[in-house]
């Protein structure tokens, strides 16, 4: 779905968070003194970033659409929700970086619900057109409105926003945190992705 070289800069990107999302699952289930709260606050966001990341590769070789776009829709959203009651428990260090999850998702359901409309532009293979997004070849050749750019380049800011935080937050505590890696490679590769759909 998405050409040469960022359908497999992202493909990589997006698998190394999967994997380290999977190895953290795996750690902290078998970790047994943590509180309860923070186990299940992480398992949730190690659970969204490993679903995300497998949902972002799939978006870069297959256009999902109908059905399954709006089931994706209703799992971010879900996600997105199980997250926000954290918040008052948190220092501010760790609300910022939970409200910064909420902002990935809140991009990746907008990536989901606008696929369409941010790609409408791009020169598309003709046996992709059509049937992929039921408007028929013309709707391949209409432009992006005005208000798609616009909102696209708030999400992309946002993203970026996300990463720049956790690089910051890594920094900070001189590489302990690592999992902030993989956050900074979602946030990237996040942008990065709107970039290149809307190009």
């Amino acid at each position: 779905m998405l050409s040469s070289p960022w359908n497999l800069i992202l493909t990589a990107t997006f698998s190394v968070t999967a994997l380290w999302c999977i190895v953290d699952l795996v750690r902290h289930r078998r970790t047994r003194n943590e509180t309860h709260d923070g186990l299940a606050h992480h398992t949730i966001v190690d659970a969204n970033h490993l679903v995300m990341s497998v949902a972002m590769i799939v978006m870069v070789w297959v256009s999902v659409v109908d059905a399954a776009t709006w089931a994706q829709i209703a799992v971010f959203a879900i996600f997105a929700l199980a997250l926000i009651p954290s918040l008052a428990t948190q220092r501010v260090s760790d609300r910022i970086s939970t409200a910064a999850h909420i902002v990935l998702n809140a991009a990746m359901i907008w990536m989901l619900a606008a696929m369409p409309l941010l790609m409408a532009g791009m020169d598309m293979d003709a046996g992709e057109g059509g049937h992929h997004h039921g408007g028929g070849d013309e709707s391949m050749l209409m432009a992006t409105p005005g208000w798609a750019d616009a909102l696209n380049v708030v999400f992309i800011a946002l993203s970026a926003a996300a990463a720049l935080w956790w690089a910051v937050r890594l920094i900070r505590s001189r590489g302990r945190d690592l999992h902030d890696g993989c956050y900074i490679l979602m946030g990237a590769g996040m942008a990065v992705m709107l970039a290149v759909m809307n190009a």
